[in-house]
């Protein structure tokens, strides 16, 4: 089986701003999608959203009348359900199956918008739940098996959802409401003991659907490479509590995300697909690697090793262990990239790690693997991506480091030597990355979305310009007054220095920089609009 997920990228018919300008699938598309998997055995399902993370759409005036706040649908109202209807039939149009996956996840805040201002106040869950009866009722007309993830109102936040105490079918107004054709989808990417997976399936039995599904998934969002190593725990856990004999499941699945900008190569995933492929054929707890490793280079065409050495990117020197008390993966390489070079802001969180050798030997090992075997190992050409990245680090993680303690020191020689060598290696590697990237992303897919990329590399560039143009014109104006004065330049000569020379200082190397996250070290998952300033936009 397959699902395949798209909010609104999808194209319905007399709806031109429902995924405009996002390379929606047209009905044909989607239809030679379902002919291909069905050739190969495979059911394809459609996995679309009605209540929450439909802000794509809801953003535009044209949809304002179904919005209850920026990312939920209004509930109860009409046209609504008018329009739900609309979305399901075409969904599900260019499909054999009968499933659909109703998604439903994360509605935060429902309720709480315009929905409160029109109807008044009404409990989340009652308005989840009345919601879902809705929507379940047109599904049984349309004829199609509905599916939702389980998180429901009552514990849609990571927390709640998790937390073992909270248990969704002590809650009388879920279990007594709850349609029982619905099926439910546990989704946990984030534990790496079975034993949790087990009592969560256990409290989705209480409420009601003795048949839950379980969703794990590969470590791909937010970042360029997959997480495999943590992926691989949490994939372990998850499928030993799904094989289980007594208090398994029949349905389980592996997903892929490309949250924050799609970023990663998505084909990173493929030894997490192997390891979760070779779990089905097993019904120990942990698989013959060998052998994994054996059938991903056969089936893949690449070297196991090297693909999971890649997922290096996020950790540091010391290395991240994981236990039972992990749950996420740092996403280091995506925030050092984006961080402005010029005011490194976060760089406190690594003062004192060793990042650049670090990167430096990441680089060189990967490289050493692209330069070899890839006729035997065709696909081993993907790894350029995280070369690329750990490249481009190794020359920025420490550079403003350096910077300021050559600027400090009046050494301007080797703050001149600095932004000749190093800045202008790493502008030159940064382009080399962008320009990989950007091949990547047009052979796989539509170039819809790049725009987002290619504006985050655009400010990196263009900050990078603008460091290195200050810097050499700060060295220009300190050894000419240096020549005019006969002399070198004093610390304290604000006064003598012409007024209308901006360059005489720089402000961005004068500030001291102070840790933001206490105790986190680089444990820590960003955004590219956290790390970008330290200046809200707005």
């Amino acid at each position: 089986m397959l699902q395949l997920y798209t909010e609104d990228t999808y194209e319905v018919d007399g709806e031109p701003l429902f995924g405009y300008l996002r390379g929606r699938y047209n009905q044909r598309e989607l239809s030679c999608i379902d002919d291909y998997a069905f050739d190969l055995g495979i059911e394809v399902v459609p996995c679309i959203q009605t209540l929450g993370h439909l802000g794509q759409i809801l953003q535009w005036p044209h949809y304002a009348y179904l919005r209850d706040n920026t990312e939920v649908l209004l509930a109860e109202s009409e046209a609504t359900y008018e329009f739900i209807e609309k979305i399901i039939k075409t969904a599900a149009s260019p499909f054999r199956s009968k499933r659909i996956h109703l998604g439903m996840d994360e509605a935060h805040g429902v309720g709480e918008g315009r929905y409160r201002q029109i109807f008044g106040y009404k409990e989340p869950t009652r308005i989840f739940v009345d919601h879902l009866q809705r929507v379940n009722e047109i599904c049984t007309r349309l004829g199609l098996q509905p599916m939702i993830w389980s998180d429901t109102a009552k514990n849609n936040t990571l927390q709640g959802y998790y937390d073992e105490s909270n248990n969704p079918a002590e809650a009388p107004e879920i279990v007594e409401s709850m349609p029982r054709n619905m099926e439910l989808i546990y989704w946990d990417y984030y534990h790496t003991s079975p034993d949790l997976y087990t009592q969560k399936l256990q409290q989705h039995r209480e409420l009601g659907c003795q048949q839950p599904w379980i969703a794990n998934a590969a470590w791909t969002w937010s970042r360029f490479w997959a997480a495999l190593p943590f992926t691989f725990e949490s994939v372990r856990a998850s499928t030993v509590a799904a094989k289980d004999r007594d208090d398994g499941v029949r349905n389980t699945f592996i997903t892929i995300w490309g949250d924050e900008g799609n970023e990663c190569d998505m084909f990173s995933a493929l030894p997490a697909l192997c390891y979760y492929a070779e779990h089905g054929y097993s019904t120990q707890e942990e698989v013959d690697v060998p052998m994994l490793k054996r059938n991903f280079e056969g089936i893949c065409g690449a070297t196991f090793d090297d693909w999971v050495f890649a997922s290096k990117i996020d950790d540091t020197p010391t290395g991240n262990p994981i236990t039972t008390r992990t749950h996420y993966m740092p996403n280091i390489s995506k925030w050092l990239l984006w961080e402005d070079p010029f005011l490194s802001f976060l760089s406190p969180q690594y003062a004192d790690e060793d990042l650049e050798s670090h990167y430096s030997n990441i680089a060189a090992h990967l490289f050493d693997v692209l330069d070899g075997k890839n006729g035997i190992h065709p696909m081993n050409h993907r790894l350029e991506l995280p070369a690329r990245v750990a490249m481009v680090l190794s020359l920025k993680c420490h550079l403003r480091q350096r910077m300021v303690e050559a600027y400090r020191n009046r050494d301007y020689e080797g703050l001149y030597d600095l932004a000749q060598g190093r800045l202008t290696r790493l502008r030159e590697e940064v382009d080399r990355l962008w320009r990989c990237h950007r091949n990547l992303w047009m052979k796989m897919y539509k170039p819809f979305g790049w725009e987002v990329l290619e504006l985050r590399y655009g400010g990196l560039r263009t900050r990078l310009e603008t460091m290195y143009d200050h810097i050499i014109a700060h060295v220009q104006c300190m050894m000419m007054r240096a020549e005019q004065q006969g002399t070198e330049p004093e610390e304290d000569t604000e006064e003598v220095l012409n007024e209308e020379n901006v360059h005489w200082r720089i402000p961005e190397f004068d500030a001291d920089l102070e840790c933001l996250f206490y105790g986190s070290r680089t444990n820590l998952l960003l955004d590219y609009a956290r790390v970008i300033s330290p200046s809200r936009p707005g």
